[in-house]
């Protein structure tokens, strides 16, 4: 008998955390998919769009706890594909921002195995937004950085202190493990009055915020327990978001009080 698998791997971004915020493509390549293979920031509920015979292989990776290498996960899909057919590689966010989409790209490819990607709502975005902060500001900032925390070899990226110097917003991913050493760079350029967020969990029914400038808020988050994963938001953008308002005009109260 014949073997008329075909195999195919579709990359799929899962947006922020949000079920809501997955595009319909997405939903669609899931509707066709004989394996999903998803990570630890792919909201669950995503996967009842997958039918109800596929496959569905956790492969997440959270710090300390890596379930799968990349190079198993490498595998995993490959091996999947060859034997099903249509893997889906669910990935938070957009599988090409700190997703590490491009390189399962590659590997797939070397098999000779078809590939598409369906791009996801990036967290770098729709999560300042869920929060009413504007990335881009006419005015107030003309750019933004997007920044990883953790660099493979486990260091903060070198990037964050050329950001620092900047005028630009600058949001970092993975980075609240390195807190202090980010909030060191941007006081070494003055900018202890900067303003900050902090989102926990951003669109989702977990979300938590934490608000404050450079100086303080390493303290605002050990009062509200404020943990990974979280996006950390530091730019003038901050303080002109409708949502935040109430809190960063009670903070800055507070502030003129001591």
């Amino acid at each position: 008998m014949l073997n008329t698998i075909k195999p195919k791997v579709t990359l799929v971004g899962a947006g922020p955390g949000d079920p809501d915020l997955l595009t319909l493509k997405a939903v669609k390549a899931l509707a066709e998919a004989n394996v999903v293979l998803y990570d630890a920031l792919a909201n669950e509920e995503i996967l009842a769009h997958a039918p109800q015979n596929a496959i569905k292989i956790f492969v997440g990776k959270k710090i300390g706890n890596h379930t799968y290498s990349q190079d198993q996960i490498n595998q995993l899909i490959v091996d999947n594909a060859l034997t099903y057919g249509h893997v889906v590689r669910l990935k938070g966010g957009d599988p090409f921002i700190f997703g590490r989409g491009s390189e399962e790209i590659e590997f797939i490819e070397s098999f000779g195995i078809t590939t598409s990607v369906v791009p996801g709502i990036s967290s770098v975005v729709a999560v300042p937004a869920s929060q009413g902060i504007s990335i881009t500001k006419r005015g107030v900032s003309e750019s933004f950085w997007a920044i990883t925390g953790t660099t493979s070899d486990r260091k903060l990226s070198s990037d964050v202190a050329l950001a620092a110097q900047s005028s630009a917003t600058v949001v970092i991913l993975m980075g609240m493990h390195k807190l202090p050493q980010i909030i060191d760079l941007f006081q070494k350029e003055n900018k202890g009055n900067l303003p900050v967020a902090i989102i926990q969990n951003g669109t989702t029914s977990e979300e938590k915020v934490g608000v404050g400038t450079v100086d303080s808020i390493i303290n605002i988050v050990k009062e509200q327990k404020l943990s990974s994963p979280a996006i950390i938001v530091l730019g003038e953008v901050v303080r002109e978001s409708n949502k935040l308002k109430g809190f960063y005009e009670e903070f800055l109260s507070k502030e003129i009080v001591r």
